[in-house]
């Protein structure tokens, strides 16, 4: 009975807000081919934003279900029914990160547009609509045997970003690093059945086998083939066999879609509250979505009342 495991970023390009890398946990009666996760779990769980309707979220690319400034409310459908089915009810901006990142609250009370923000979620779906399509959710799982073990994010804020640019001196290995990291933990507490891991490529790199050496330091890193479309290593014991494969347009395995969905949503709650704090001091501000041009201009605009709060650089300004 094996696991099945996909990871998905979001947040790797911009200067402002944080990094955020997620992964997702599945459990299977048997053994399936990745392609099939959509097929079992039809036709509560689609794979395209046109494909959704009362009774069917959206389970895909977040950049397929959400553009900037736009409604979140596939993301909210998809990802808050998905973490309903693991009893994680979301109901506020705190409830999200509990739900996802536990592990971020001590980096969040230290910046100042998080310490004190409120906002109730969701933001565009219902709340009763959520309850009833995680029932649905855990109903379809049941029937399909096959089910979301472990939905988790890790979240990395300015100022750690810019200290593992400057350890690993390339923000591709600060991706590599924060995931395989994160996955190391979420395989360490699984029982002794074959895993297999679906990653989307990180900053076009091809060799990850010394990366994987490092993050499982007790394995035999196995090459399998390394190409620019798909890198593919097996690790472990026969009995607790694990298949890592990083591959290019890797959010069309779903587990991999939904680490995408939690990714790009806590993102965007952050962003929101980055948006609201300066937006409040700051007259004519425009909110921002982080993205290289926009944030040098963002930046110019708050430069006066960062520097009258004391606000450090380093603390704001993603310098890669």
């Amino acid at each position: 009975m094996p696991y099945y495991l996909g990871t998905d970023e979001a947040g790797y390009g911009p200067n402002l807000g944080p990094l955020v890398v997620s992964a997702t946990v599945w459990h299977a009666a048997e053994p399936i081919e990745a392609s099939q996760f959509y097929e079992r779990l039809a036709p509560v769980i689609v794979s395209a934003p046109r494909l959704a309707s009362a009774d069917a979220v959206a389970v895909a690319d977040s950049k397929l279900l959400y553009t900037s400034g736009k409604s979140l409310w596939h993301l909210e459908r998809g990802l808050l029914g998905a973490l309903g089915t693991l009893g994680r009810r979301v109901e506020h901006w705190r409830d999200a990160w509990s739900a996802l990142d536990g592990c971020s609250r001590e980096p969040r009370r230290t910046l100042p547009w998080y310490a004190d923000y409120h906002c109730p979620l969701p933001l565009a779906a219902e709340a009763n609509e959520i309850t009833r399509l995680s029932e649905s959710l855990a109903g379809s799982f049941d029937r399909a045997g096959t089910r979301l073990v472990e939905l988790r994010s890790r979240a990395v804020f300015e100022a750690e970003f810019n200290d593992l640019c400057r350890r690993y001196d390339s923000k591709g290995l600060a991706l590599s690093h924060v995931t395989l990291d994160l996955l190391a933990r979420l395989i360490d507490g699984l029982d002794r059945e074959p895993i297999y891991v679906l990653c989307d490529k990180h900053g076009g790199r091809n060799r990850y086998a010394d990366l994987l050496a490092e993050h499982f330091p007790d394995a035999f890193v196995e090459i399998h083939g390394e190409s620019a479309a798909r890198s593919t290593y097996r690790l472990g014991p026969p009995d607790r066999r694990v298949e890592i494969v990083f591959a290019v347009g890797g959010e069309a395995y779903l587990p991999a879609a939904l680490a995408s969905m939690a990714s790009k949503y806590l993102r965007e709650l952050a962003m929101k509250a980055l948006n609201a704090f300066w937006t409040a001091r700051v007259e004519g501000l425009r909110p921002t979505a982080g993205y290289p041009v926009d944030a040098r201009r963002f930046k110019k605009e708050i430069a006066a009342c960062q520097a009258s709060l004391g606000i450090d650089d380093d603390l704001v300004w993603r310098k890669k």
